[in-house]
């Protein structure tokens, strides 16, 4: 046998870096048989990454996440912009303080106004319920509550209802060039038709229990009215005012389209039935094309006239 020989039995080679030589070296091996990286290195051999957990828990560990706490307050600002945002461009709640929109809105109701589609062009159409600006004088006298600090600061974001700004809700009756008018005791009349407005109507309140008109309604102004007849200081007790009892259709913040709350009394406010009747356009486009017919009649007649007068000189 040669000298330095080995047998099978004899002492791996520590200096040989061998499976089972120095523990510092070599690689360590788990209960499944495979092989683990050196302690403190990449598997490769290379140095380990800044932030990595290594296997000798020298090396830093994952970054841990921000405290709820420390977040809380940058959620709440995003929170409060978003509230003022939807208050200013979208939908903004207002409380109704009085009886005079009964029983479609009750007192302490809370309706949300949408106020996006006002952005692009739309107008009040003919039995919206809308809120809309003191025109100047329709509540003077009248005194408004005092909200504390917290009240307005919620307020003033949308998350509550405004308890300062003077603002009015009621029922488009009329709209632009529109005729309205209505005797004591009767009925509405509206570009020549009747209307039955008992789908809304405070029950046992009449129509008009004064006489008013006609009045014809200038562009971009609207005419409007309480559900609660009896109860309502609407454009009928203003028409002493500049503009004639009239809204400017810029004095308008948005339509109401919901009662919020309270939960027991949530529903939409849809346009009712008898606003979607052709006849309110055709009544009011019969007047000009009456006038544009006797217009174009007009110079026929002169014609025959002409042609008869010519016959009997001729005789």
């Amino acid at each position: 046998m040669a000298v330095g020989a080995r047998s099978g039995h004899d002492e791996p080679d520590k200096r040989a870096g061998g499976a089972f030589g120095d523990d510092t070296t070599g690689d360590d091996v788990t209960d499944d048989g495979q092989a683990q990286p050196p302690s403190g290195g990449a598997p490769d051999g290379g140095t380990p990454d800044d932030g990595d957990e290594t296997a000798g828990g020298s090396g830093r560990g994952p970054k841990k996440p921000r405290s709820f706490w420390k977040e809380l307050p940058l959620l709440v600002g995003i929170a409060l912009v978003l509230a003022l945002l939807i208050k200013t461009f979208l939908v903004q709640a207002f409380s109704i303080p009085s009886e005079s929109m009964m029983n479609t809105l009750q007192r302490g109701d809370r309706v949300l106004v949408d106020k996006l589609t006002p952005w692009f062009g739309s107008e009040p159409e003919r039995g919206e319920v809308v809120v809309f600006h003191d025109p100047g004088g329709w509540l003077e006298g009248q005194e408004t509550p005092t909200p504390n600090v917290v009240q307005k600061f919620l307020s003033f974001i949308g998350l509550m209802p405004s308890a300062e700004e003077k603002d009015l809700i009621k029922r488009v009756i009329a709209v632009g060039g529109d005729t309205v008018s209505c005797k004591e005791g009767g009925k509405v009349i509206l570009n020549g038709v009747a209307l039955d407005e008992t789908s809304y109507l405070y029950p046992g309140s009449v129509p008009c229990q004064d006489s008013f008109g006609p009045i014809k309604v200038p562009e971009n102004r609207i005419w409007v009215m309480g559900d609660n007849r009896q109860n309502s200081l609407d454009s009928r007790f203003h028409q002493q005012l500049p503009g004639g009892g009239t809204v400017s259709n810029d004095e308008v913040v948005g339509r109401a389209v919901v009662i919020a709350w309270p939960v027991t009394r949530w529903a939409t406010l849809p346009v009712p039935d008898i606003f979607d009747n052709p006849a309110l356009n055709q009544a009011l486009s019969a007047a000009p094309l009456g006038a544009a017919g006797l217009a174009g009649a007009l110079p026929l007649v002169l014609w025959r006239r002409k042609r008869v007068a010519a016959r009997h000189t001729a005789e």
